[in-house]
């Protein structure tokens, strides 16, 4: 699954509202971390997380990245020590998931 810019965007602003529920400290990438990650994208579908100061060994893009690969999820954003991680869950009914913009069709070159 690949993302488009306008669902970015659009994932971005309901970032927005969110609080943090993802702290990278000092253990950094630990098998409990990515379970309440992964546990947390299935709920939710969205998340912000943060690498804490104390952390040495992860930047925000080089957790964020590790962290959707082992959750199986896309890096949404990533500013400063914060970044946002989205999955699309199959649990929820269609109804309550996030509904995303559909990409546009590419036209044809004749």
């Amino acid at each position: 699954m690949e993302l488009t810019s306008k669902q970015r965007s659009q994932l971005r602003s309901l970032a927005n509202s969110i609080d943090t529920i993802i702290h990278i400290g000092k253990d950094g990438i630990s098998e409990n971390l990515v379970k309440q990650a992964d546990d947390a994208l299935e709920a939710r579908e969205l998340i912000k997380g943060k690498v804490l100061d104390n952390n040495i060994e992860y930047d925000a893009r080089l957790a964020a990245e590790e962290l959707a690969k082992a959750t199986r999820s896309e890096v949404v954003q990533v500013i400063g020590t914060k970044f946002v991680l989205y999955r699309e869950t199959h649990s929820k009914p269609k109804e309550r998931r996030i509904q995303l913009v559909r990409p546009a069709k590419k036209k044809a070159n004749p």
